[in-house]
């Protein structure tokens, strides 16, 4: 953790209980942006930013596509509190970057069990674009009236 600005961790497995428990500790409303960098056919390469999503339905989200999430890497995902001026981050390297109220965010990591240490990416890796959530890819993007616009140049994987 870099303690003025962010915390950064790892994500054992790709679970998504990390990213879920720490955007429920931050203050609604949120917006979501998933960023697509490897569609297989579901939409174009892009950024998706979601409408203003209560607390419900970020539950709802993360338990109808908490698989596909944490199991594929053509996206990152990211959930904003504009209330806190908060941001968490999930990569496609199952990182977690955390920007907003880093006690807090702190303190619910560490219930999860998690410990101080380097979040690193091992190399090499792969990443894996799997057919068998195309089906979700394709959902996820008819779950929100997303908001499109292109990639943008720090996008770039």
């Amino acid at each position: 953790m870099d303690e003025d600005r962010r915390i950064v961790a790892g994500v054992p497995l790709g679970d998504p209980i990390p990213f879920t428990r720490l955007v429920s500790c931050l203050e609604p409303p949120y917006f979501l942006l998933y960023v697509l960098h490897t569609p297989r056919g579901e939409g174009d390469a892009g950024r998706y930013q979601s409408p203003a999503v209560s607390s419900e339905q970020f539950h709802e989200f993360m338990s109808r596509f908490g698989s596909y999430l944490s199991s594929d890497s053509r996206f990152d995902i990211w959930a904003h509190s504009p209330v806190e001026q908060a941001t968490v981050v999930w990569d496609r390297h199952n990182q977690l970057f955390a920007y907003g109220p880093l006690i807090r965010l702190s303190s619910e990591l560490d219930a999860l069990g998690f410990t101080p240490g380097e979040a690193s990416i091992p190399f090499p890796h792969q990443h894996h674009y799997r057919e068998e959530f195309d089906a979700d890819a394709r959902a996820l993007l008819e779950s929100f009236a997303w908001a499109y616009s292109p990639l943008r140049p720090e996008d770039a994987q």
